[in-house]
Order: C-alpha cells, then sequence, then structure tokens
C-alpha cells in the first residue's frame, strides 16, 4: 500500500429516529454497535457518534436524551475496539458525558456556541474540538440563507471561534475547523466553499469535510432524490477535499470512499513531483 497522503475517513453512526439519512435505521444500541463494527471493518478511521439530529428543521433533544442514546453505544464500541471515537453534539453536557466514556474528540456544530460554558468545558476536557460554522441553527438554517462573500464570511468566523477557543483554554493543536457544507448554505455557497477548500486548509488548522449525501448534490443531479441516490456525488465531493489536503472527510458511505480515496493515494503515489 502507497503511502501517499489521503484524508482519514470519519465514518457517522447516528442513533437518531430523525437523521436526514439514515434516521431510525441504527436507533437501537445494539443496531449501532453492528454498524460500527462494520465500519471499522470497512476501514474507517474515526467513528462520529450522534444522538440528536441536526437536518434541517430537526427537533431538539434533551441533554439527558442524548446522552442515553450516546454514551452505551460509545461505551461498548471503546471496549471492543480502540478506534478513534468521534462526539456530535452542541451541548457540553453531553460532550463531557462521551469523553469520560470512551470519545476523544469532540464534533461541535454550534462552533462552542450551544452554551456560554462551552469553550471552557472544551479546554477543561483536553479532548480535540471540531469548530464547525453554521448559519443560524438547524431548524432555520435553510431559510433563504444569504451571504456578501460567503468563503470569506465563513472564514473569519472559524477563526473567530477558534481564537475563543483558544482563549478558553483550548490548545491549538486540538483544534479542526468545517466550513459546514449544507448548514446554512444554498447550492452555489457549498461550491464556493469546496472550491476554496485549499484556502481553508492554508490557515493551519486540520479540515474536516462533511459533504456525504447532501442535498445540494441533488441540486447539481435533480434526479438523486434520496440522500442514498448520492453516492457518486458524494465521493466526488470528498475526492475534491483530498486534492486540497483535508485532514478528514465525514461520510455515510465508508467502503467506497475508501476505496476512491485509496485510488487517489495510489495515483498521488506515482505522480510526476515537477
Amino acid at each position: 500500500m502507497s503511502t501517499a497522503y489521503r484524508p482519514r475517513v470519519m465514518g457517522i453512526v447516528n442513533v437518531t429516529p430523525d437523521s436526514f439519512s439514515d434516521g431510525g435505521q441504527f436507533f437501537s444500541v445494539a443496531d449501532g454497535i453492528e454498524h460500527a463494527r462494520r465500519m471499522i471493518a470497512q476501514g474507517a478511521d474515526i467513528l462520529d457518534i450522534g444522538g440528536e439530529s441536526t437536518r434541517p428543521g430537526a427537533t431538539p433533544v434533551s441533554e439527558f436524551d442524548e446522552i442515553l442514546r450516546v454514551v452505551p453505544l460509545i461505551e461498548a464500541i471503546r471496549k471492543a475496539s480502540d478506534i478513534t471515537i468521534s462526539i456530535d453534539t452542541m451541548k457540553p453536557g453531553v460532550a463531557r458525558a462521551a469523553i469520560k466514556a470512551g470519545a476523544t474528540i469532540w464534533n461541535d456544530v454550534a462552533a462552542l456556541r450551544f452554551s456560554p460554558q462551552a469553550p471552557e468545558v472544551a479546554a477543561e476536557l483536553g479532548c480535540e474540538v471540531v469548530l464547525m460554522h453554521m448559519l443560524g441553527e438547524p431548524g432555520t438554517m435553510q431559510d433563504a440563507p444569504r451571504y456578501d462573500d460567503v468563503v470569506a464570511e465563513v472564514e473569519a468566523f472559524l477563526l473567530a471561534r477558534a481564537f475563543t477557543a483558544m482563549a478558553a483554554g483550548v490548545a491549538k493543536e486540538k483544534i479542526w475547523l468545517d466550513p459546514g457544507i449544507g448548514f446554512g448554505k444554498t447550492l452555489e455557497h457549498n461550491l464556493a466553499l469546496l472550491a476554496a477548500l485549499p484556502r481553508f486548509v492554508a490557515l493551519g488548522y486540520p479540515i474536516l469535510l462533511g459533504a456525504s449525501r447532501k442535498r445540494f448534490i441533488a441540486g447539481i443531479d435533480p434526479s438523486a432524490h434520496e440522500a442514498s441516490d448520492r453516492l457518486g456525488g458524494s465521493i466526488a465531493a470528498h475526492l475534491v477535499g483530498a486534492q486540497a489536503g483535508v485532514a478528514a472527510v465525514r461520510v455515510h458511505d465508508v467502503r467506497e470512499t475508501v476505496q476512491a480515496l485509496e485510488v487517489f493515494r495510489a495515483v498521488r503515489s506515482v505522480a510526476p513531483t515537477t
């Protein structure tokens, strides 16, 4: 196997009844464990565990219920494997419980804005933190999103959140950034952000790219009505990210994405250097 660079693959495990792509499919802990094992076997480098849907119009979940959904799954995965585990949550209390259970990354779509205590909790936990851009909140983020310059505004937001996290005591080397594809963006906004990924990578933070099965793909291919119809578009977007040098891609389809990225890496390993 070539040693040329490729992004890490973060497999998505949603223990929710209403996720946009696989809602309810892995809602029980037993189903979630089986799904996690399958992703590990398929080559996932990280598992991202989520207990609250962030799809447009999603219903909020209480901290108590979210902990009940994710902690038993994280504990079970940790007993079975040493794979890196990420907790996908906005809530500091959920992050704290998940890190205690064995997660080592806090993937926060709210970029530590959900609670005034979030930056301090992130510093206290000492885990890696993914700060994502989202316009508004899940219930309203797709209500006619507007920007003067989407790339500049997302970049400024992410840098500001990184500085806030560092001011609270989070080490710079623990911070990841995510431009938030599909979170308060039109098709044109998403395409502009994908095209600008080298600019985000140049900021000096690891970049997480999550374009898997996103609705913008249907804006390019109107026949892709269902999320499961968007595999080709998902892989294409993540190869764009690989070319730009993102650190990881967050995906539903692990086997297919790993295969695509291994081909990318193999080609890169023999590409001319001049």
